[in-house]
């Protein structure tokens, strides 16, 4: 399985009608180095610009790896290293996923997911390889100098939940993720 996060893109079959897409394939995605077993599908929706969830994770033994998709509209989608011993730790990559463009984000085990909405009334779809536990959620600080985000924040600035307004900074972490000698590589650009 890859332990870095994969950017994908599966194609569209377009007509008059409207469009198709596979949204996930097994074959494809082991084509992609995604050896994951997806248990469970979630989906949110966020209702003002500027919503930020994460960043977030799952200690073992239920540490979630993610497949996430946005369904309508637009987000930032973030990856943030958080494996102890890492060289790129603290680091992270960034893509722009759209309802339109049909772009996934795979985020391993071993990395904070987070994202912000770019416009109102967004929802995202994505799929976990574990069940949620809530004994074993977690999460750092999504404007933590450390890992220095630069969130497209909009004007009236970020919405937040309570709960994502009290985690730690990195400084603060201990991270019960392992370093597997690869380090955080940028997204190449399909």
């Amino acid at each position: 399985m890859t332990s870095q996060p994969v950017l994908l893109r599966p194609r569209r079959f377009g007509d008059a009608r409207g469009w198709f897409m596979e949204t996930y394939s097994e074959a494809s995605a082991l084509v992609a180095g995604i050896d994951v077993r997806f248990v469970q599908d979630n989906q949110s929706f966020s209702a003002a610009e500027g919503t930020i969830r994460g960043l977030h994770y799952q200690r073992p033994p239920h540490a979630q790896a993610k497949l996430v998709r946005c369904v309508r509209g637009s987000i930032m989608d973030y990856a943030v290293d958080i494996r102890r011993r890492s060289p790129t730790y603290g680091r992270h990559v960034a893509v722009r996923l759209t309802a339109d463009g049909g772009e996934q984000l795979f985020v391993p085990v071993g990395f904070a997911h987070g994202f912000i909405t770019l416009q109102p009334d967004v929802e995202v779809a994505y799929k976990v390889s574990d069940v949620y536990a809530p004994e074993c959620d977690g999460g750092v600080i999504w404007n933590d100098p450390t890992i220095d985000i630069d969130w497209p924040l909009p004007a009236s600035g970020a919405v937040l939940s309570d709960k994502d307004k009290g985690l730690p900074t990195l400084v603060e972490f201990d991270s019960p993720f392992e370093y597997d000698g690869c380090p955080l590589e940028p997204l190449p650009t399909l």
